[in-house]
């Protein structure tokens, strides 16, 4: 393969087949520029019966899901290719999902497909088979062993925000266990996946139907996949709202669900933290990739002693990054991914004065960019947890500060959300931080900066922000299924 840059359009990948979508292309767009880039197969619900049924098929008909050490050959293989490709992968990223080109050496890019190493690791490694020994259940002497298979075709729903990072979280592990795939991308970043799918078709072993890639402007071609009884698992990624339908559409199948969903994240300061170092940290991460990041804590509790102090230090940082070209390697605040996320971040912006808030810094469109869908860096104040801003998902970098009274009332204001995906405390004194970290419902938890992203730390929520866990052995075993075998003695 020459290049991955689609000379007209890029490709869906179906039964080890690249082929063009029946509903003709639709277009990927420079978020930073507005400008088009090219154009993407445009499946229909055609290509996704086909897919699914491909996927059927080799997931039924053929020795992947029998042969771990083939499939780990698989994945070595592919991590291979796309590392002599990553260049390239590095600057379509960077285009199409407004990805500052930092990021792309890590969460983005580099690390996602260093990881399929580890998947391809697990598939070598992992205990199969484990022995139960011998006992006598009702009077009966029986030998039990219970052994780990695949669950069978897996449905990959997958959103724009960090594109590899999620679809390689979901192929590594899912095709190490012995899974088929079919990967339904979000139609804002096609390329990311259909890129992907080029590289399987043309330089890896991986049989067909094994790896499916339905790209698609259509969100019910997506949908097909969680309502299709072919299909075993459905492995989502999005919002709330859009995993509540989901698993409403799985349940008619009695089809098992993972579901990595929105978060409204806690960032506490505890008062014998460094306030200004703790709330710079909280300022700058929030402006990361736009504040396009599930797991971003987004809501800042300081104490209330300090609240003036902490917000003055909040708005110093924040003030001092401006949004700017993803492809520069300072940016760290890039563009929103579309029009219409700049709206629906400036549609929340709206609604600050009517709780009763203020906006300390930013709120608005960037003075020095006329073209691109960027916000301001932006901190509200003043308001309540109740509040709009405070209790739903924004995705822009919008970062609410609140203050509280002492450890319990943090605890309080941390839980008081419907969500518990992520979160982050700060302090010098140990047995608080460790009060505070075993009290917050909440799937991660970062301490005075430790980094919980790792391809083998499990990755998940509470309450609304999901169901199950990706990356790590939890990851893993969500794509497995559990048989146990009991077979009499003597």
């Amino acid at each position: 393969m020459s290049s991955l840059r689609p000379a007209d359009a890029s490709p869906l990948l179906i039964d080890g087949k690249l082929v063009p979508g029946s509903g003709g292309t639709f277009t990927t767009v420079n978020p930073a520029t507005e400008e088009t880039l090219g154009h993407a197969a445009n499946g229909t619900a055609a290509e996704m019966d086909a897919a699914i049924a491909a996927a059927r098929s080799a997931f039924d008909h053929t020795d992947w899901r029998r042969d771990p050490t083939f499939r780990a050959h698989c994945l070595r293989q592919l991590c291979t290719a796309l590392q002599s490709h990553l260049d390239e992968l590095r600057a379509i990223t960077i285009e199409e999902a407004g990805a500052p080109a930092f990021l792309t050496h890590g969460p983005q890019l580099a690390g996602p497909i260093a990881d399929l190493n580890y998947a391809a690791d697990l598939a070598e490694n992992y205990r199969w088979e484990s022995d139960l020994g011998v006992a006598a259940p009702m009077g009966v002497q029986t030998h039990r062993s219970i052994r780990r298979e695949p669950v069978g075709v897996v449905g990959a729903i997958t959103p724009w925000n960090f594109p590899h990072q999620i679809n390689f979280a979901k192929l590594g592990p899912a095709l190490a266990a012995g899974n088929t795939v079919v990967l339904k991308p979000a139609p804002d970043t096609p390329w990311c996946a259909a890129l992907v799918g080029m590289v399987i078709a043309e330089e890896t072993d991986i049989p067909p139907g094994v790896v499916n890639v339905v790209t698609s402007d259509d969100h019910h071609v997506g949908a097909q996949l969680a309502s299709d009884p072919r299909v075993d698992l459905i492995s989502f990624t999005g919002s709330t709202p859009t995993g509540k339908a989901v698993m409403r559409a799985a349940a008619s199948n009695v089809t098992k669900v993972f579901l990595e969903l929105g978060g409204k994240s806690a960032f506490v300061v505890l008062d014998d933290a460094d306030l200004a170092a703790a709330c710079g940290y909280a300022a700058f991460s929030v402006c990361v990739h736009a504040g396009q990041g599930c797991a971003l804590a987004t809501r800042l509790l300081v104490p209330r002693s300090r609240y003036d102090e902490a917000v003055q230090a909040t708005a110093a940082t924040l003030g001092g990054i401006r949004p700017g070209d993803p492809a520069e390697p300072t940016t760290v605040c890039g563009p929103l991914i579309s029009a219409r996320q700049r709206d629906r971040v400036e549609r929340y912006l709206a609604t600050v004065t009517d709780d009763g808030g203020r906006i300390v810094t930013g709120g608005g469109r960037p003075a020095d960019r006329d073209r691109g869908f960027f916000i301001e860096p932006t901190l509200v104040a003043d308001v309540g947890n109740d509040a709009v801003v405070a209790r739903e998902e924004i995705f822009g970098p919008v970062l609410v500060i609140l203050p509280y009274d002492d450890d319990e009332d943090a605890i309080r204001i941390a839980n008081d959300s419907p969500y518990g995906l992520s979160g982050a405390v700060w302090g010098r004194d140990e047995a608080r931080i460790r009060h505070v970290t075993d009290e917050i419902r909440t799937g991660t938890l970062s301490v005075n900066g430790g980094n919980w992203y790792s391809a083998d730390a499990p990755f998940g929520g509470y309450k609304q922000s999901g169901i199950g866990r990706e990356m790590g052995v939890a990851g893993f075993e969500e794509y497995l299924e559990t048989k146990l075998v009991a077979t009499k003695a003597g």
